[in-house]
């Protein structure tokens, strides 16, 4: 389970919580404008825009769950099971796999406008990277500051949907989202007016009961109306750090903490990492499950005219920073004061 946003005050801003039982061997990777770019049925792309994500890489090839390129368009793939639908053969001009798919666009479009006339003549084909790595059922979100859409792969082809909310998860397909979201047209960020009965003496007793039913469970229909009813009533001052705050802020509010949902076989599904990149500079900010110091990569400090990929391992072990002395210097204090008791 996953979920994106969008997010505009100033700069654009584009992210997700990635949900998921396991790693995928994640890290940061940028892919310069030289990298080759290889496609099962597609011609090499040799140069192309650059873009930084996060991705497995797998035979020096960049699987990215998420990127955005150095023009500001940004695409991500969440999953979408028992939905998506790969044909092995299709019949559109462009044939493209689901792991090919966000580089594909991303190194040759700067607009969701100039993807959405690619994917009309695309099918996403059920080729997998090897034998042993089966692909993955995914549908897309792609934005830039302008606009955003949902591309999703389904039996009868491959539907393309705007976007106006600027929120994505998961299941049911995006038109169950849109009408979903109706049924909440009563919520509010302000204190509530009396609608229950005309000359009724009654006020709110507490704040922030203008939004009382708004979902907070796991599924991917309550994550995307609490994404969405935080996205649209945030409130944050027009500078970087506020904003990257903010937007962990909104992505905290519909991320998994271990033990709250069980898979089928018992496993886990934590939010492996929650993203942020700023789309106008190229800065992708992350913080990981058990990693809450929130890092960043640049992806314009780097040499975007080479011709290798450049990535970052994720730290994952949690960082304390104690005030007033060095923890862990002091920890056999704290050892000795713990048996003292």
């Amino acid at each position: 389970m996953c979920t994106c946003i969008t997010y505009e005050n100033g700069d654009f801003y584009f992210g997700r919580n990635l949900d998921l039982e396991y790693s995928f061997g994640e890290r940061v990777v940028i892919t310069p404008r030289n990298f080759p770019l290889t496609f099962k049925r597609m011609e090499q792309m040799s140069h192309h825009y650059g873009m930084i994500g996060m991705a497995a890489v797998m035979e020096e090839y960049p699987m990215y769950a998420e990127a955005v390129n150095e023009k500001g368009l940004c695409m991500a793939g969440l999953n979408f099971p028992g939905n998506a639908f790969y044909p092995v053969a299709g019949k559109k001009k462009y044939q493209v796999t689901p792991y090919e798919v966000i580089p594909w666009l991303l190194g040759q479009c700067s607009s969701v406008r100039e993807a959405v006339g690619y994917l009309k003549e695309t099918d996403l084909t059920g080729i997998p990277f090897a034998p042993e790595v089966p692909l993955a059922p995914l549908h897309f979100m792609l934005a830039d500051r302008k606009e955003a859409g949902a591309a999703e792969p389904v039996e009868e082809g491959l539907k393309l949907y705007e976007n106006p909310f600027g929120v994505l998860t998961n299941n049911p397909p995006f038109p169950f989202h849109l009408m979903n979201l109706r049924q909440y047209l009563n919520l509010t960020a302000q204190a509530p007016e009396n609608r229950f009965g005309e000359g009724l003496d009654m006020e709110p007793f507490g704040q922030g009961m203008g939004a009382i039913g708004l979902p907070g469970d796991a599924s991917p229909a309550s994550r995307f109306v609490r994404a969405a009813f935080l996205r649209w009533n945030s409130r944050a001052p027009r500078e970087e750090r506020a904003n990257v705050s903010q937007f962990f802020h909104i992505l905290d509010s519909v991320s998994m903490v271990r033990g709250m949902v069980l898979t089928e076989e018992g496993r886990e599904d934590v939010t492996t990492y929650s993203c942020c990149v700023n789309a106008c500079t190229g800065v992708y900010y992350f913080k990981t499950y058990d990693n809450h110091r929130i890092q960043a990569v640049d992806m314009r400090r780097e040499d975007l005219d080479g011709s290798g990929l450049i990535s970052y391992e994720l730290p994952l072990e949690e960082d304390i920073r104690l005030l007033n002395r060095d923890f862990w210097t002091d920890r056999p204090i704290c050892d000795k004061i713990r048996r003292q008791r």
